[in-house]
């Protein structure tokens, strides 16, 4: 098992067997959008051993420039390259990432590593959920991790601009355009977050959550499959020839949505990074309400 590469997901009893490897690291992802301490202080009390901390403000996101990026943009590629090394990761290294929100935060550091040429990654199935109710072992001590020299090679074809999508719109073979945010948000019916509610036209909803059960881990394989084989099959002529696009918010449930896919073995969907609070933040791009007809 342990000579094994896991790349999309792995079971408790799978990652149990990498505690305490060189080659193995746990990233701890616990992130609660109502109190940004929160993970941070979880992680403190009790985590995976060995395990280091990702905080989805300061380390998964970069700066936000307000009236020009979404509520989560990527950091820039040194950034990246810093934690990276500093995690200790590189592309022998087999991460496992988690966090108790059914991989909805970590699915973010997964969809980065592999951004950045690391394909051994995977989201823990039940996060740290599973873990505990497993009985499997936890500490409180900060990892002592030995950086690496990792040098990534980004792969910027899985990620698509705010320009290039609105140069799509209503083009013949256009990507599908997947928008993981949940049904009424889509709709425009309500919008917590971001000053505009609504979609980008032409978009189809696939909300992340209906990847998951309702003890965080993942519907079988081949219920995935199906499902996202349907929202395919609706593709416009020509648009089956080129990878789909995914968005949420802020670029980080799309992520989840994009594991989901890709555990799947349906399709890799590229990401829109900056996501809807980016696009609703320039009052010229259009902007659409209610359901999306089949393309």
């Amino acid at each position: 098992m342990l000579g094994m590469m896991f790349e999309t997901l792995i079971t408790v009893d799978e990652a149990r067997h990498g505690l305490g490897r060189a080659d193995w690291q746990f990233v701890d992802c616990r992130f609660d959008l109502r109190d940004s301490d929160a993970g941070r202080a979880a992680y403190e009390r009790a985590h995976v051993p060995g395990a280091v901390y990702a905080h989805l403000d300061d380390d998964l996101s970069g700066p936000v420039l307000p009236g020009q990026t979404g509520r989560h943009p990527l950091p820039d590629h040194d950034t990246m390259t810093s934690l990276i090394r500093r995690w200790g990761l590189g592309a022998r290294t087999q991460a496992v990432v988690y966090d108790d929100m059914g991989g909805r935060i970590a699915a973010r550091l997964w969809w980065m590593l592999r951004y950045a040429g690391i394909d051994r990654v995977a989201v823990l199935e039940g996060g740290w959920p599973a873990w505990t109710s497993a009985g499997l072992p936890v500490d409180q001590a900060p990892a002592q991790i030995s950086p690496s020299e990792y040098v990534p090679s980004f792969r910027e074809q899985e990620v698509v601009s705010a320009s290039e999508l609105q140069a799509w719109l209503g083009a013949k073979g256009a990507p599908m355009l997947l928008d993981a945010r949940a049904t009424p948000r889509f709709l425009g019916e309500v919008e917590p977050l971001d000053p505009v509610a609504g979609h980008i036209p032409g978009a189809v909803s696939s909300p992340c959550a209906d990847s998951l059960r309702e003890d965080g881990t993942f519907r079988p394989r081949d219920a995935l499959r199906d499902e996202f084989s349907s929202i395919l099959s609706d593709r416009a002529e020509g648009a089956a020839l080129v990878a789909p696009v995914a968005y949420c918010g802020s670029g980080v449930t799309a992520c989840h949505l994009i594991l989901a896919m890709t555990h799947a073995g349906v399709a890799t969907p590229r990401l829109y990074p900056g996501s809807w609070s980016e696009w609703c933040a320039d009052a010229t791009r259009p902007v659409s309400v209610g359901a999306t007809t089949s393309k």
